[in-house]
């Protein structure tokens, strides 16, 4: 597993559930908002800093997500998609990246037909049970409450850059 691991060269994520923990709250305007984790921005941003790509596929629309992603530099965004597995030919086909060498972290039944194409398969803990049985990794923490930190990190250590960053912070 670590080989796989070291090989990956894009991190893609669902939102719902995997960046959030799955609420959608909306305003009495009908907007909707979200909350994400810092610790998960953190790790995009480490990870991002590492050489390595982050994208986004996801059914949902929101002026939020956007934000969140102009805030960490994601410009790889696929929102509103109703077929997943679409979005990700444009991306391999925008990028030039082999699916063996991407990495998608999902949480539920629209997530699997990407996560059995990838070279790397995560679930949060939360998942829907089938998609945890179906996943080759299954985070401690939950979706919006730092499993995306805990999967850049699981890949920054993999590829054997993770004693780097830790030092930058210690010196």
């Amino acid at each position: 597993m670590k080989n796989k691991l070291s090989n990956i060269e894009l991190l893609l994520l669902d939102v719902d559930g995997v960046l959030t923990d799955g609420s959608i709250t909306y305003s009495d305007s009908g907007e909707q908002i979200k909350s994400f984790n810092s610790k998960d921005g953190l790790g995009l941003r480490l990870l991002m800093d590492s050489g390595i790509k982050v994208g986004i596929i996801t059914g949902r629309k929101s002026n939020a997500l956007k934000h969140r992603c102009q805030n960490l530099d994601i410009t790889l965004l696929f929102d509103g998609v109703g077929d997943k597995l679409k979005a990700l030919d444009s991306i391999t086909s925008q990028t030039g990246i082999a699916l063996k060498k991407m990495a998608f972290a999902g949480d539920d039944l629209i997530d699997l037909p990407v996560m059995k194409k990838v070279g790397i398969s995560f679930s949060v803990c939360d998942a829907s049970s089938d998609v945890k049985n179906h996943s080759d990794i299954v985070t401690r923490q939950k979706g919006g409450h730092g499993a995306v930190r805990e999967i850049c990190e699981t890949i920054l250590k993999a590829k054997g850059l993770w004693d780097n960053i830790l030092n930058k912070y210690l010196t």
